[in-house]
């Protein structure tokens, strides 16, 4: 599904942020993107969603890059970013609405899966309102009912979890793991690395912008020469050199 191949890239040519990185995430898999503050995960997601173009090597979805055929590339991808970012002057069903008509989204579909998710996510009751009245973690929800009414072929999330309450961390998980079921790859980037490690299939761990560690736990467990630790003992012996 999603291809990083030798990825070099970054804010500035002079500079680059990332360097070399590759990795894939196939249908039915979650991969997570594990790092410190500062590693390159948000710079490599912004290159994966063409917010950046890459310096050196590409990113393939389906087998083709952005620039071979953009539109088949975006209707395929939906982000939930770490900030919620929506239209103050818009309700919550008016973004959802919105969602729909960009990715060409049938009417009757559209209001099936949206009454879904409002019921899921516990939002039905201020589904007319405007989002500066609510709070972070309703904010956050925004961005989470809009990319999982399109179903994505590839979901890209960035630390979801932020201001969530517990049920919501719960539903968000359940949609998660429905999701690759219904064999959507889903590529997460998160700190919290017990959930990572419970709900990803594999794993890429950043460190100054370049790959330390990936693949399986135990692959990984293999590449570090620690046969018994976790991911997080991984992750702090890759974070301390």
């Amino acid at each position: 599904m999603l291809c990083v191949k030798n990825l070099t890239g970054g804010y500035s040519v002079h500079q680059p942020v990332i360097h070399h990185i590759s990795f894939e995430v196939q249908p039915s898999e979650i991969v997570g993107l594990i790092g410190l503050n500062g590693a390159g995960k948000s710079t490599t997601i912004k290159h994966i969603l063409g917010l950046l173009s890459p310096q050196e090597g590409t990113v393939t979805l389906g087998g083709k890059t952005l620039a071979e055929d953009p539109v088949h590339f975006r209707s395929q991808v939906a982000f939930i970013p770490e900030a919620p970012q929506f239209y103050e002057e818009l309700t919550l069903w008016e973004h959802m609405e919105l969602t729909a008509r960009a990715y060409q989204m049938k009417p009757d579909v559209f209001k099936k899966r949206a009454e879904h998710l409002l019921e899921v996510f516990r939002m039905k009751k201020v589904a007319k309102w405007f989002p500066n009245t609510f709070s972070k973690g309703m904010q956050q929800k925004i961005m989470i009912l809009s990319a999982f009414l399109v179903q994505p072929s590839l979901l890209i999330v960035d630390e979801p979890f932020v201001g969530l309450d517990p049920l919501a961390i719960q539903a968000l998980l359940e949609m998660l793991q429905d999701g690759k079921q219904q064999g959507m790859a889903i590529l997460m980037s998160t700190h919290i690395l017990g959930m990572a490690e419970k709900y990803c299939d594999r794993f890429v761990i950043l460190h100054e912008g370049r790959t330390s560690l990936h693949g399986t736990l135990p692959e990984m467990r293999k590449q570090a020469e620690q046969p018994d630790a976790s991911l997080e003992e991984l992750f702090i012996g890759v974070a301390r050199g």
